[in-house]
């Protein structure tokens, strides 16, 4: 059990029998009436989002969830096969677990896998990846940061966007989050 006072993002609680991850969470204290938490919950298992409301001090049910450090092997048909770093042993997650995360994910990555009760829940990326562009048009002469960008796809098969005067070949670091484009690597 914990009091609203505890919540943070990532914790996980149990309503009617579902597991919800906290996404964000805000306190408000109203000039009249008692204060009240806003949450946004994700539901751990479909990935739907809610909004949720609760007083202040209220004690809601939480889950245990073990996360543990993994490194992603291999695709296995329709399942992608970790590997846990303390005991060695494998894990094959459906894609349907692993959702988007599929876009960012190369052989050998650390990864972090969410446990409850010994079944696995989520896949959770490093926040950014450093990732090879394999296609993208050649720039043009002139092409500067700011003057727009293009589509490129980079070695996971994952289309993103990037500076126009990027080229195939180059590595780029990618927000696992969104996709975005944060930056040429070097070297």
């Amino acid at each position: 059990m914990a009091s609203t006072a505890d919540f943070k993002n990532g914790l996980v609680l149990v309503i009617d029998g579902q597991l919800w991850q906290i996404v964000e969470f805000q306190h408000v204290k109203p000039g009249k009436g008692p204060a009240f938490v806003r949450t946004k919950l994700k539901n751990v298992v479909s990935g739907k989002t809610v909004d949720k409301t609760y007083n202040a001090g209220v004690k809601v049910e939480t889950a245990t969830v073990d996360r543990r450090d993994a490194t992603y092997l291999y695709r296995d048909g329709a399942d992608f096969v970790f590997m846990d770093s303390a005991d060695y042993e494998q894990h094959p997650l459906p894609a349907t677990m692993v959702g988007t995360a599929a876009d960012f994910l190369l052989e050998s990555m650390p990864v972090q896998i969410a446990f409850h009760n010994g079944a696995p829940l989520y896949l959770e990326l490093p926040v950014s990846v450093e990732l090879e562009i394999t296609h993208t048009d050649p720039g043009l002469q002139g092409d500067r940061s700011n003057a727009g960008t293009k589509p490129a796809t980079v070695e996971t098969g994952a289309q993103i966007n990037v500076p126009l005067f990027l080229n195939t070949g180059d590595k780029v670091k990618v927000d696992t989050r969104d996709g975005s484009y944060l930056g040429r690597v070097s070297g």
